[in-house]
């Protein structure tokens, strides 16, 4: 048996500590998509549908059609069925009309974030369409 090198042992110590290092790192990760599938939720963290502070949050993927997304995936979020336009950040955070100024990390955050800003208050429809024009001044 050839004996051990200090490098060989190094070399299997790191090897060893990268790994246990990655699977605590993705340990989190499975254990919250096994709950998501345990539960018949989808595991995206863009599709989700749940009762919080007893508002009916939701959320799921978009179609590109009549919305209008600032980067990042195209996400529709509601609260108690009206939407809730939600916009992803250069860093990956996400923002809401409601909580502008408090960026988190899922649009299921930024859902509760806007439940919690609103203190039972009704969510309003956002106006997408640009205002009608005012009538035009008749002429003297």
């Amino acid at each position: 048996m050839p004996e051990l090198s200090r490098r060989r042992a190094l070399t299997a110590a790191a090897a060893l500590t990268a790994g246990a290092g990655g699977a605590a790192a993705l340990a989190p990760a499975a254990r919250a998509d096994a709950r998501d599938h345990g539960h018949g939720r989808h595991a995206s963290p863009d599709h989700f549908d749940e009762v919080y502070r007893g508002r009916r949050i939701q959320g799921r993927p978009a179609s590109a059609g009549g919305h209008h997304h600032h980067g990042g995936p195209a996400v529709a979020v509601f609260v108690d069925g009206v939407e809730l336009h939600v916009m992803q950040n250069a860093d990956g955070s996400w923002i809401s009309v409601v909580s502008h100024y408090d960026p988190v990390p899922t649009p299921r955050a930024a859902a509760r974030a806007a439940v919690d800003e609103l203190q039972g208050s009704p969510l309003l429809p956002f106006p997408t369409a640009p205002a009608p024009a005012s009538p035009a001044k008749p002429a003297n």
